[in-house]
């Protein structure tokens, strides 16, 4: 797995949504035990935070430092660097593993492996994500044509597995679910291109020319969006299974 949200790690604690109570209460109840979690490529732990109400004893790991370094100081939260696809953990050391917005960078087959080794017989897997943004009609097109076209080129050949919902990954787990929310949410112009800034492809494409490419898109998009703020909707699809 390659670090690529090390460069705006700010950026990302302060403008990537956090997930909806709905995503939880699909989750948590089918969870069988509440000892420990792993968060998996946890970034600044916004998910290791959440369930540490929930579980005994939370590890979260990332390969970014920067990231880690923006996560919140709980008591039963333990961070570590270490890459998804090979772990300190023990054998069969997990109730729960959760990655959310990440799996797509793994090592697929690799990790696959991992999350088997060191869940419990018993023990579940949750995987989940998010897509591109709806907001209006004279708005989408917009942020359609800058994902697709603008970033095209520079987007991780992974990225494809999240407009596919994970469909084409590996994951050799039983009693498989699925999930599939729409997470509104009241934004202005201003922090929704803090969020486009937020992006891989974006940072990648600022570091080959020196510019960020959310600044040209900026007055249009202002203009499309007017003053206030607009509704903004987010795919969120996930996936859980459990190993035997």
């Amino acid at each position: 797995m390659l670090d690529r949200f090390s460069a705006q790690a700010e950026l990302y604690a302060r403008y990537r949504i956090s997930y909806p109570l709905a995503l939880y209460q699909w989750l948590l109840p089918r969870v069988a035990g509440r000892g420990r979690v792993w968060d998996c490529a946890t970034g600044n732990g916004q998910v290791a935070a959440v369930l540490s109400s929930y579980f005994g004893q939370v590890e979260a790991t990332d390969i970014s430092a920067a990231q880690l370094a923006q996560a919140p100081v709980l008591p039963n939260v333990r961070y570590q660097l270490s890459p998804a696809e090979s772990t300190p953990f023990a054998d069969a050391a997990f109730d729960l593993i959760t990655v959310a917005q990440a799996v797509h960078w793994l090592e697929p087959e690799a990790f696959a492996r991992e999350a088997r080794r060191v869940l419990r017989p018993g023990g579940m897997l949750a995987e989940w994500g998010y897509d591109l943004p709806t907001v209006s009609p004279e708005i989408d097109p917009l942020l359609r044509e800058f994902q697709d076209d603008t970033m095209g080129p520079y987007w991780d050949a992974h990225r494809h597995h999240i407009h596919e919902r994970y469909a084409r990954l590996p994951f050799p787990f039983a009693q498989v679910e699925t999930l599939a929310l729409a997470d509104q949410r009241q934004f202005s112009v201003e922090w929704f291109l803090n969020y486009l800034r937020t992006w891989s492809s974006v940072v990648k494409y600022e570091q080959q020319h020196g510019r960020n490419p959310a600044d040209a898109l900026a007055p249009e998009l202002t203009r499309r969006w007017g003053p206030g703020e607009r509704t903004v909707t987010f795919p969120i699809f996930g996936r859980l299974g459990v190993r035997e």
